[in-house]
């Protein structure tokens, strides 16, 4: 593991690994360069992402990933993590989005959520030093990814991938988007009826309902002479 900071390790990382790397593209701007191809002597303006996972970039982890396009801009999951050391979190989340963006999921950069922060205070003894206390502290270091337009089944494998590679002392909670196919409603609107007994008689059901209604005016009946009663006593 780096000892330093990743904001000073990542750039100082990024400027070692730039020897004997002349006639390699930079990652950060993929569609921005051009290349000759092997068959054909004309640059070419774009990179497919096959084409870019394809080449051989020394550093491709230390810089960000290839940013995707959105072209429906519908959020299909969002990605939480948590840990107590910042360089980890930060760590496993740009393993995260590299890993989103090759499987070619359009996901966001790395969000840097409220740190959560507990304190609290203990006396040292319990007896006459107890003006003698001694404070503790804990931080909640927090990171989000939100992904779009990808399918149901990619994002599944994107977070088995993230699951099996875990990080120890990172926290990671999952929340998924799926979209209800076409006729939905028709279908849970079906299986209600079918719940529903539609079998029963309409002279039986008014007959009981003529049964209940007699049933309770014979109480009523019974109950108004013990409360007359009632009334004159007092």
């Amino acid at each position: 593991m780096f000892v330093r900071s990743p904001r000073i390790s990542l750039p100082v990382l990024a400027r070692c690994t730039r020897f004997s790397t002349a006639n390699t593209p930079h990652v950060n701007e993929p569609l921005k360069t051009s290349i000759k191809s092997q068959t054909n002597s004309e640059p070419r303006s774009a990179l497919t992402e096959p084409e870019l996972a394809s080449m051989v970039i020394r550093g491709r982890a230390i810089y960000p990933p290839t940013p995707l396009p959105r072209p429906h801009n519908i959020p299909v999951a969002s990605l939480h993590f948590r840990s107590h050391h910042p360089f980890l979190l930060d760590t496993f989340a740009h393993f995260a989005e590299h890993a989103a963006s090759a499987l070619g999921i359009p996901a966001s950069r790395p969000v840097h959520l409220p740190t959560q922060r507990s304190m609290w205070t203990v006396i040292r003894g319990p007896f006459v030093h107890k003006k003698s206390q001694e404070n503790f502290e804990r931080r909640v270091h927090k990171r989000a990814i939100k992904a779009w337009d990808a399918d149901p089944e990619i994002v599944n494998m994107w977070v088995k991938y993230l699951r099996k590679h875990m990080m120890p002392g990172v926290g990671m909670r999952v929340t998924k988007w799926e979209r209800a196919p076409v006729g939905i409603g028709q279908q849970v609107f079906q299986r209600g009826m079918e719940k529903l007994r539609l079998d029963t008689d309409a002279a039986k059901v008014r007959a009981l309902a003529d049964k209940i209604v007699q049933q309770e005016l014979m109480a009523s009946d019974s109950d108004t002479p013990l409360q007359t009663v009632a009334d004159k006593q007092s």
